[in-house]
């Protein structure tokens, strides 16, 4: 393996490392508004797994499809999933700044199981995306789910035993982070 084979390896890692942590910072941010409404510890663990499991499902669907659409596309892929990425992102950034919105996720009781099935699926739903994206590119499908899911998990359950102790501000801003990074990377694939 060449100098060159172990930088794109490595470039690859970190880019799928980061985007991970971009899509676990929208399950960070309803966690925390969901444990400031009070949690018990069972349901932390419940929900973080919940979404763990999500953020490996529909990020490996969306690889499916990406790897078929990249196969289809042939070398428009780069600019197409760049589009998808910048479009997933901004939407990100505009939800985070709605006021109000989050009503509809309020109202689901996340100690139910359909109360923790719609919540992990409505903060793994933009991982489809991001996987149709990476599905054009990226080698290693098995390492991108798992990092994918392990991060989210993670992130979620961090948020919902923050939001046990903190104020409410935090919420917005990480969803508003996490669309500027998939923002960022969008550019970087069309540019």
């Amino acid at each position: 393996m060449g100098v060159v084979e172990v930088y794109a390896g490595a470039g690859q890692i970190i880019t799928i490392a980061i985007m991970a942590v971009a899509l676990g910072l929208d399950a960070f941010s309803l966690g925390v508004g969901i444990g400031m409404k009070g949690i018990r510890l069972l349901h932390v663990l419940q929900l973080s797994l919940f979404v763990a499991f999500f953020h490996v499902l529909m990020p490996l669907f969306g690889l499916v499809t990406g790897d078929y659409v990249g196969q289809l596309l042939g070398q428009v892929t780069q600019y197409a999933a760049g589009g998808l990425l910048l479009l997933l992102g901004g939407h990100m950034i505009i939800n985070s700044f709605r006021f109000g919105d989050a009503g509809g996720l309020q109202a689901v009781d996340h100690r139910s199981l359909w109360g923790m099935l719609l919540i992990s699926l409505s903060v793994s739903v933009d991982s489809f995306s991001v996987g149709v994206s990476l599905g054009m590119f990226v080698n290693h499908i098995l390492l991108t789910v798992l990092t994918f899911g392990a991060c989210g998990g993670l992130m979620s359950m961090v948020g919902l035993l923050l939001g046990r102790r903190v104020s409410r501000g935090l919420g917005d801003y990480g969803e508003a982070i996490g669309g500027a990074i998939l923002l960022g990377f969008g550019l970087l694939f069309i540019f």
